[in-house]
């Protein structure tokens, strides 16, 4: 499925995103471990791109060019705290040593996925799930962790993610 080239296009894009949401399972188990950074990063820019544009349409701000900027930072810096904290835990817990980049590619296929579907009003219910269930079957499939041990890591990083978010909403609502 992946391409021997390693080089990202919009063909390698639909491809990936028609397979993951098909069969995730073998798209995962698939997935080379010298992916490189190339396809996933590729990936979840466009689709980062597709969500920011998607958030403009449905949102119309009064300067859409700094919003559109701060919907695709979002979206990117997102995944890649997701992924570093997730990194961080599977190292401190679980002792499991991978190349970062293959690690990334994980949560990037299935970051990548959900932000098309993430920016509908009231999908979080159903999109936050499944991402988590997407990493959780990527990092079974592909890195070979067992379903305890991704469920540890899913469940501590939500956690983490969470705590770290209800900690600055006073200085948030200072704001307001």
């Amino acid at each position: 499925m992946i391409e021997n080239n390693r080089n990202f296009n919009l063909r390698f894009y639909f491809r990936a995103l028609t397979k993951i949401i098909r069969e995730p399972g073998n798209f995962f188990s698939n997935l080379p471990a010298d992916i490189g950074l190339k396809q996933p990063l590729g990936f979840l820019l466009v689709s980062s791109l597709i969500y920011a544009a998607a958030c403009l349409a449905g949102n119309m701000p009064l300067n859409p060019v700094l919003f559109g900027c701060i919907f695709f930072i979002n979206a990117v810096g997102m995944a890649f705290i997701v992924t570093g904290i997730g990194y961080m835990l599977m190292l401190m817990f679980i002792g499991k040593q991978v190349p970062f980049p293959f690690f990334f590619s994980v949560y990037a296929f299935s970051l990548g996925v959900i932000l098309l579907f993430s920016w509908i009003p009231f999908f979080f219910w159903l999109t936050e799930p499944w991402k988590w269930w997407l990493i959780g079957t990527g990092m079974t499939k592909a890195l070979g962790l067992k379903w305890t041990q991704a469920v540890l890591i899913i469940i501590i990083s939500y956690a983490i993610i969470a705590l770290f978010f209800w900690s600055i909403l006073p200085v948030i609502f200072s704001f307001t």
